[in-house]
């Protein structure tokens, strides 16, 4: 039996999505944060080496990160389409948006959430200013222009078609829900500014393998 080793609001989420929509049987052990770091419990390092998730189990293999994940869970459906055919334009795509949500989108998205929390942090009064100072240097000089430089580039890419691979849904489609979840809580992704990935985001959310996942997941405040 494959299972999902969940931590809540995670990446995971994803993963749970994917296999609703793969219509595969699994089960999910649920791991929570600590309140005060919001680090992943030292539990998860039982079941990989750096104690993160997204991890899943299926008998003795054992597969981590994101992208590997969907690989591995994909190729348990073969022909699925989900993926598309391999030499297609479409698959080029696929390839491309499921490693960019890792690779190039994710990355300015956790800077911004650092740099913002160091802003606010608790801190010795005098401190305050030169943290606000260097955390405002460092997001207005490269974290903004790069999330404000990406989200336009995500923006054209669906006025050419309806889902990142093509006009059909795909698993990269999946794979990229989390960042531009994110996009939306902290990167000033709204109706307003960015009306197709705003739209892509309802659609997503509006499907029956995501509203699935929800329930089986538990409590995932970016999918507000």
């Amino acid at each position: 039996m494959l299972t999902v080793h969940h931590l809540d609001q995670s990446r995971s989420q994803r993963v749970l999505w994917l296999l609703e929509e793969l219509e595969l049987p699994y089960e999910v052990r649920q791991y929570r944060r600590d309140p005060v770091t919001l680090l992943a419990p030292p539990e998860l390092k039982t079941v990989h080496p750096l104690g993160k998730s997204p991890v899943i189990s299926d008998g003795d293999v054992v597969v981590a990160e994101t992208g590997a994940i969907f690989e591995y869970l994909c190729s348990l459906r073969a022909g699925t389409p989900l993926v598309p055919v391999a030499g297609m334009a479409a698959h080029r795509r696929y390839t491309y948006w499921l490693h960019f949500a890792e690779g190039s989108a994710m990355p300015p998205l956790l800077l911004k959430m650092i740099f913002d929390r160091i802003a606010s942090a608790p801190m010795p009064f005098f401190a305050k200013p030169i943290a606000r100072a260097i955390s405002a240097k460092v997001l207005d000089g490269y974290v903004d222009p790069n999330l404000r430089a990406q989200l336009a580039f995500m923006e054209a890419e669906l006025s050419r078609r309806a889902w990142f691979a093509g006009d059909a849904f795909t698993a990269a489609d999946i794979m990229m829900s989390f960042p531009l979840e994110a996009a939306r809580q902290r990167a000033g992704l709204s109706a307003a500014t960015h009306p197709l990935l705003s739209g892509w985001l309802d659609a997503i959310h509006a499907r029956a393998a995501y509203q699935r996942a929800l329930a089986r997941g538990g409590p995932y405040s970016l999918s507000v």
